[in-house]
């Protein structure tokens, strides 16, 4: 019995004495802003949410994802005071993270209806929502919307303050005809280091999200 104690003794300090490894450093932390004012029906509510859980089944997104030990976080938005987190920051490790957030993205419930389009106060809500991920060597804001401010502060104020902050904002413009949303976004929404996939109507959010995410995760951990 003496030396079954002994060798547990020994063993213990062994694994004490042995150097810790540093946990594994958070390339990109990733929030998501999807546009849910009135503009938005039910139908498209439902693209855009299948769409974010399509993509979160992708092997790239997912392979990329874990490789970068990223952090992922809803936020919906629409009017002045119109937004809310409605997924908090998950922290991506595995693959089985990820399948349990794109669970979860599908079964999110809509935050608002019948309310305006404020994307100002959507950059800065998000702007506040970093403090949980300090750690993750790049924060994106990626936004997402089909209209123009029709209530609400200074757009290029918002976006000025993202960059005060060091936080890159990259967009998806839901375009129902022409290039007047695109233009808005680039214009007055993304950060120098920034961009713009254009949707061409909800329908084609699912390929615009799998699109963007792809492309923000290479440049994070390229």
């Amino acid at each position: 019995m003496g030396k079954v104690t002994g060798l547990r003794g020994s063993l213990a300090l062994c694994l004490a004495l042995l150097p810790s490894l540093p946990a594994k450093a958070c390339d990109v932390a990733l929030l998501l802003a999807i546009d849910v004012s009135n503009s938005v029906d039910s139908a498209e509510y439902r693209l855009q949410v299948d769409g974010l859980a399509d993509a979160l089944t992708d092997p790239a997104i997912i392979d990329a994802l874990v490789a970068g030990n990223s952090a992922i976080s809803v936020v919906q938005w629409s009017g002045i005071d119109r937004q809310s987190v409605t997924l908090p920051w998950s922290r991506i490790a595995t693959a089985r993270d990820v399948a349990a957030l794109s669970q979860s993205a599908r079964l999110m419930p809509r935050a608002y209806t019948l309310s305006g389009t404020a994307p100002a106060e959507a950059i800065l809500f998000s702007l506040a929502n970093f403090g949980p991920v300090p750690d993750c060597s790049r924060r994106v804001i990626d936004i997402s919307g089909d209209g123009t401010p029709n209530i609400g502060a200074d757009v290029a104020s918002a976006r000025q303050q993202a960059q005060r902050d060091g936080i890159t904002i990259n967009a998806i413009a839901i375009e129902s005809m022409g290039l007047a949303i695109t233009n808005f976004y680039a214009r007055q929404v993304i950060t120098r280091d920034g961009f713009v996939v254009t949707a061409r109507r909800h329908r084609d959010y699912p390929r615009a999200i799998r699109a963007k995410i792809l492309r923000e995760l290479a440049k994070a951990i390229s």
